[in-house]
Formats: structure tokens, C-alpha cells, sequence
């Protein structure tokens, strides 16, 4: 292991001297941040942060910072990668999942498309909901990072506008509707430290007034 954390160490200096601190860093990853996403290859799942252990919780509840996108940028490249694997993973399968659940706060999520051809995973980069439509829908959802449940839910809005980068840098925006856009809703409440079990308390708070 210390033979390992050298050769790694050692990697990162050669990519610090080649590309300097600002383009290594460019995005703010931490040094423990940059450690973590670069500790195995593109193809390895992360760990999945879960309520249950409380320092897991502590960095679920925090909001996460905008990231500049880049596809240039070498760590972030390969945390958008391992972030995928992660959903992929048969241990951690789901139909989204944003930055925070892997321990790394930044505004990335990673979305099925349900509303298109052969429902593809999407990576978004600062993704912001600008308008939610007042019709609403009734849908179950869980969550990787509490396990073993599942809850219905009553106030999602049917359809949202959202703006969003791409990983290619570029600005946009679109209207999505139905269950894609709550996995939507759901990754993006992630980025600000919010959970679906949030949605749930205050819907059975206001049904009991």
C-alpha cells in the first residue's frame, strides 16, 4: 500500500509538472478529492455513501460547488467515467446518481433518459431547474444512499425546464416531462444536500394540518 501511494504521489507530479497547478486543479478537486477519483481506472466503481453511517450523512446534507467543464481535464474526465461505472455497478444499479453519493462534491449528475431511443445514461454538468410545471405526478422512488426502501411520492412536477453544460463545455437547455424528469428532480436535490425522504416529511406533515 505505501509503495502504491508513492507511484500514485509520483503521478500526480508528473501530470502537475506537465499541465501546472492551474490546469491540474482547474476545477477545485481537493488533493484527497483528486486521490479518491484517481485511486483506480476509469472502469471501477466508487463506494456509495449511505445515511447510514453518519459521516456518509453529514456530506450527503451539504451542498455541492459548480464545477467548470472541460474535456481536457484529466480528473475530471475520469471522475465523469467512474461515476458511471458506479450506476452500472450490479452493486449500486440505478436509473441516476450525482457526485455527492460518491463523496466528491461537485454539481455532476448522471441521468437514464427514459424519454429517448434506447434510454440512455447522460452525464450533466451545473444542471439548475428554472421552472417546474404546477401539474404534478405520483411516483415511487428509493435511493441509492438509503438502502433497502422505497417511498411514493405526490408533489414531483410532471414537467421541468432545466439548464445545464455538457461536458464538452457547451450551455444548454430543455424541457423534460414524466419519470425522467423526476430521476432529474431527485439528482439535482442531491447537489444541494436534499433527500427524497425531505419531500416525504413535509407531505405527511402538511397531510396531517
Amino acid at each position: 500500500m505505501k509503495v502504491y501511494r508513492i507511484l500514485f504521489l509520483g503521478t500526480v507530479l508528473i501530470m502537475f509538472s506537465c499541465h501546472g497547478p492551474k490546469n491540474l486543479f482547474r476545477n477545485g478537486f481537493s488533493a484527497e478529492q483528486t486521490a479518491l477519483i484517481m485511486d483506480s481506472d476509469s472502469l471501477t466503481p466508487m463506494s456509495v455513501y449511505k445515511i447510514t453511517d453518519k459521516k456518509d450523512s453529514l456530506l450527503l446534507r451539504t451542498k455541492s460547488s459548480k464545477i467548470k467543464a472541460n474535456p481536457d481535464d484529466v480528473v475530471l474526465q475520469q471522475f465523469v467515467k467512474r461515476l458511471y461505472a458506479t450506476v452500472r455497478d450490479s452493486m449500486s444499479m440505478g436509473v441516476g446518481i450525482a457526485a455527492p453519493q460518491v463523496g466528491i462534491l461537485k454539481n455532476i449528475i448522471w441521468v437514464q433518459r427514459f424519454d429517448k431511443e434506447n434510454l440512455p445514461f447522460e452525464v450533466y454538468l451545473n444542471p439548475v431547474i428554472k421552472e417546474y410545471s404546477k401539474k404534478k405526478q405520483v411516483c415511487k422512488e428509493g435511493c441509492l444512499s438509503i438502502p433497502d426502501r422505497s417511498d411514493t411520492l405526490s408533489t414531483r412536477a410532471f414537467s421541468i425546464k432545466i439548464a445545464y453544460d455538457t461536458i464538452e463545455d457547451q450551455h444548454k437547455t430543455e424541457t423534460v416531462e414524466g419519470f425522467t424528469s423526476v430521476i432529474f428532480q431527485h439528482e439535482i436535490d442531491h447537489l444541494n444536500g436534499i433527500l427524497y425522504l425531505d419531500h416525504l416529511s413535509k407531505e405527511i406533515q402538511d397531510a396531517t394540518k
